[in-house]
Parts: C-alpha cells; structure tokens; sequence
C-alpha cells in the first residue's frame, strides 16, 4: 500500500515577526499535522519533534499540502539541512490549482466550491493561540492550533480525493 502523507504546519511567529517572507526559516513551528493512509492515522508534531516529522516526509510515497512546497517546507528547513523538495515526492494543491487556473486560490476558496465546507479558523488565529500559549502556558491553547492545523490536513485530504474522483488533479506517479 502507498503512503500518501497528508501535511500542515502552523507557525510560532509571521512573516512580519521575523522581517519578512523571504524569512520562513525563521518562523518556527507551533505545531505539525500529518495524516497517513498506509497507518490511517492523524500524527501531531511539536517543534521538539521535528526530526520525526522530516523523517516521515521523506519516507512517504506521496507528501501532499497545500502551498507546502513554498511555505511550510520553508519553514522546516529552519530545522534541517536537506532540500525537502527535493528528497520528496509531492503534490502540492496550489501549484497544482494555479497551474490549471492561471491564478492562487485560498483553500477555503477550494474547499467551499467543492465540498461545500469551510476552514475552521485561519493561520492569523493560530498565531494569537501560540501567544497565548507563550503568556499563560495553559496546553489548551496548544490543543486549538492542534485542532485547527488537523481540520486544514482534513480538509486538504478531501480536496485531493474530491480531485481525483472528478478527473481534476492528476498526478504521475515518479516512484
């Protein structure tokens, strides 16, 4: 069975914390998400655990995201010396979408136009999460970003297979 890994990050700082988007490397992560069709399961990374995160990444047969090449392995390079775009394989729906449209969409633009549903709060949100983690320690706080960061690999799931039963996302297998 292939491993299609499913995968989300959100972020401890934004782009005007760290003195910009070429910066990402900086941002530094709050927490991680994964989804593993060959285990079925939901994986929750923190920064500590980055290691294993990478290491999942590289082993999967597939690593799809959304943006994931330009931002959230921007952000994890952060953390490693390896070219992740290079020592994996993926699909990431953006580029896919605005290959085919000409133009970036949000994935609450994609997911509300094909599923119908919504994202559950946005990476802004998570950000004021992470500061109040910072200010009270309280690991609920942690468990919202957590949350949130799940629903968007959730939603990332439905919208590849939703593209792959419609005949939109095609993907060449390079194994």
């Amino acid at each position: 069975m292939k491993d299609i890994v499913y995968f989300d990050l959100e972020t401890q700082r934004s782009a005007d914390d760290v003195g910009g988007w070429n910066r990402k490397q900086d941002m530094g992560i709050s927490v991680a998400v994964t989804f593993s069709t060959k285990t079925g399961k939901y994986e929750i990374y923190s920064e500590e655990r980055v290691q294993e995160l990478i290491d999942q990444l590289i082993a999967a047969d597939l690593v799809v995201g959304y943006n994931h090449i330009n931002f959230d392995y921007a952000v994890l390079e952060g953390h490693t010396i390896l070219d992740l775009e290079s020592q994996t394989s993926n699909l990431d729906l953006l580029v896919d979408i605005e290959k085919k449209l000409e133009k970036r969409l949000k994935l609450e633009t994609v997911a509300s136009a094909s599923l119908g549903l919504g994202k559950s709060a946005d990476g802004l949100q998570a950000l004021k999460w992470w500061a109040e983690y910072r200010r009270t320690q309280d690991p609920s706080w942690i468990m919202k970003i957590a949350e949130y960061c799940a629903f968007d690999v959730k939603v990332t799931k439905q919208v590849h297979e939703y593209g792959m039963r419609e005949g939109k996302i095609l993907y060449e297998d390079r194994s």
